[in-house]
């Protein structure tokens, strides 16, 4: 979502896009045979939707240029010379009307940048994982809540909780202009940290009244000001 490199697998011929990710922790190796591979990390790979990568460069176009354009000129990154491949990928060309204003000259396509067409196919995904979570019984109101320092009651998993968690993991793969835009069309009201509770009363230990044992009247403003609050 933010242009810096990450890593992706295609399968063979291209036809599939697939995220990896690198499960890490320190002192790990593996025992190959007779022999100790000192890099422990365990790779996983998941398939991945290649619209996602495709719209940041539709975007990018869309803030450069602002026009219609073939997608092979848009999919396109010097320093990522491979990215092309994305538009290989299967069902690419079917589904790129998802995010896309489409014109068709001479038997040529071009497309633009939909924001609108995209936010409805994001709330698509986010619905999607939301129906994930559920049938796999996962709980989100305890990360929303440690996430959010939202305080103090007991903690129950709304559909708003779904959402909310759903919209976060699509967020990812997505800029973060666009991520703000998703949630409003999401109808997700702004989190607020509220105020601190006050500290429950200090129970009275004794009817002896507590008086003080200097006069602080003795201290006049200037003294005041020079002391720093820590």
């Amino acid at each position: 979502s933010t242009g810096e490199a990450t890593l992706y697998l295609f399968s063979s011929g291209a036809q599939q896009l697939f995220e990896v990710k690198a499960f890490h922790e320190e002192y790990r190796s593996w025992f190959i045979g007779e022999t100790v591979q000192q890099d422990g990390r365990l790779l996983f790979v998941t398939p991945m939707d290649p619209l996602f990568l495709i719209l940041y460069y539709l975007i990018k176009a869309d803030k450069e240029q602002g026009k219609f354009q073939p997608l092979d000129q848009v999919v396109l990154d010097s320093e990522y010379p491979y990215c092309p491949l994305l538009l290989k990928c299967e069902d690419v060309k079917q589904s790129i009307h998802h995010v896309t204003e489409e014109k068709e000259i001479g038997g040529q396509k071009f497309h633009k940048y939909s924001q609108g067409k995209t936010l409805k196919w994001l709330k698509k995904k986010v619905n999607q994982t939301v129906k994930a979570l559920k049938s796999n019984n996962i709980c989100v109101g305890e990360r929303i809540f440690s996430a959010t320092f939202i305080s103090g009651k007991p903690i129950t998993d709304s559909e708003e909780d779904y959402v909310r968690y759903a919209h976060g993991l699509i967020s990812e793969y997505i800029p973060e202009e666009l991520s703000k835009e998703l949630s409003k069309y999401l109808g997700l009201p702004e989190l607020t940290v509220p105020a601190p509770e006050p500290p429950l009363k200090r129970r009275k230990l004794s009817d002896v009244p507590v008086e003080a044992e200097e006069d602080y009247t003795k201290f006049n403003s200037s003294n005041l000001k020079n002391k720093k609050v820590s």
